[in-house]
C-alpha cells in the first residue's frame, strides 16, 4: 500500500498511538451498509468498495485508517485507464466518500474524508440520454392495454403512473393503497424514492381514472391496505408487482405496439414524462423535485428543448 504513496506524501500526519487506541471499531463500515435502503444501491457500492480494496490491498477494516488521498488519486488514475464512463468513476468515488465520512461521524478513523478534493471526471456529452418517446409513442403506448380484462385494467394504470408521474420502476412497485392520499382536497401519490426520501405528487386525472377502474375490478383483494398493483398471482396471494415485473408491463406493451427504440425501459418513461413536462414549460427546479433528484444538473440531463427537431435552423431556409 505505501508505494502508492507519492513522495509529496511521506510526511502526511500519522495517528498517535494514543490517537489510534482511541478510536471507535472501523466495523462502523457494516452500519453504513446496513443504512443503503435501496438493494441495487448497495450492491453497485459494495461492488465500488471491494474494487478500491481490492486495488489498495486492504485485507481487514481497520486498514481503512491508513488510506490518503494519494491512494484515492491513484485508483481514480486506474479507474480512467481501465476505460470506464465518467458516470462510473463519479459513482465509485462517491461510494467512496460516503463510506468515509460515515466512518468519520462515528469516529471510526482521523483526519479528513481521502476523497474529498478528488476531482470528479466530468459526465461525457453521450451520457444520461436516456432514450424518450414522441408524444404520439406514448399516446399508443397508454392505449395499448385491453381496458376490458384485470390484467389490461391494472396495465393501463402501471403506464398512467409512469408516463404521468415519471416513477422509477421499484418507486412504482413499492406503492400501497393507502399512498392514494388527498392532501388539501387534491389527490396525491405518496411516492418513496431513493434514501429513503418521501415526496407528494398529484395524481393525473387519466392515471385517477385508470388507477380507480383498475381497484373497481380487482374484487379479491384483502382488507386494509395492500400493494396498489398485484401480480396475477397476487389476486390469490396478495403479492404485489417487483421492479422487474414492472419491468415486463413497460416491454411487453411497446412491442405489442411496434415502438422500437433501443435501450427503452422504465426509466426511458421516466425521460419522457420529464422531457414533456419541461418542454410544456415546467420550471425545471420544481422538475427536479418532482423526479427526487438530489442535484439539479441530473435534472438537466432531461431538458433536450434545445434538441427538437421542429426547432431546427433546417425548417428556417427557405429559398
Amino acid at each position: 500500500m505505501n508505494s502508492l504513496i507519492s513522495p509529496d506524501n511521506k510526511n502526511a500526519r500519522r495517528l498517535t498511538a494514543v490517537e489510534f487506541q482511541q478510536l471507535a471499531a472501523v466495523p462502523a463500515a457494516v452500519e453504513w451498509f446496513a443504512n443503503l435502503e435501496n438493494p441495487r444501491t448497495r450492491r453497485a457500492y459494495q461492488i465500488d468498495l471491494e474494487d478500491f480494496c481490492g486495488f489498495v490491498g486492504l485485507t481487514v477494516a481497520e486498514e481503512f485508517r491508513a488510506v490518503t488521498r494519494a491512494h484515492v488519486l491513484a485508483w481514480r488514475a486506474q479507474l480512467e485507464n481501465r476505460g470506464l464512463a465518467g458516470a462510473t468513476i463519479r459513482r465509485k468515488l462517491a461510494a467512496l466518500a460516503s463510506l468515509f465520512d460515515h466512518l468519520l461521524e462515528h469516529n471510526a478513523v482521523a483526519g479528513g474524508n481521502p476523497v474529498h478534493g478528488v476531482k470528479r471526471p466530468r459526465i461525457e456529452t453521450n451520457e444520461g440520454k436516456t432514450p424518450a418517446l414522441g408524444d404520439h409513442q406514448a399516446k399508443a403506448l397508454l392505449d395499448a392495454p385491453d381496458p376490458d380484462t384485470l390484467k389490461g385494467r391494472r396495465d393501463r394504470a402501471i403506464l398512467a403512473v409512469l408516463l404521468y408521474h415519471g416513477l422509477r420502476r421499484d418507486e412504482a412497485a413499492q406503492l400501497q393503497v393507502a399512498d392514494l392520499q388527498e392532501r388539501r382536497g387534491i389527490k396525491h401519490l405518496q411516492v418513496r424514492g431513493k434514501g429513503g426520501k418521501t415526496r407528494y405528487l398529484p395524481l393525473h386525472p387519466v392515471a385517477a381514472e385508470r388507477i380507480y377502474a383498475y381497484l373497481e375490478h380487482d374484487t379479491n383483494r384483502p382488507v386494509g391496505d395492500n400493494p396498489l398493483f398485484r401480480s396475477m398471482r397476487g389476486t390469490t396471494t396478495g403479492a404485489g408487482v417487483t421492479g422487474n415485473g414492472i419491468y415486463t408491463v413497460v416491454a411487453q406493451w411497446a412491442q405489442a405496439v411496434g415502438i422500437k427504440v433501443d435501450g427503452l425501459g422504465v426509466h426511458g418513461l421516466r425521460a419522457t414524462a420529464a422531457t414533456n413536462a419541461l418542454e410544456h414549460d415546467a420550471d425545471i427546479a420544481k422538475v427536479q423535485v418532482w423526479l427526487g433528484h438530489a442535484n439539479i444538473s441530473t435534472t438537466r440531463l432531461y431538458d433536450r428543448r434545445g434538441q427538437r427537431a421542429e426547432d431546427s435552423p433546417t425548417y428556417k431556409v427557405q429559398y
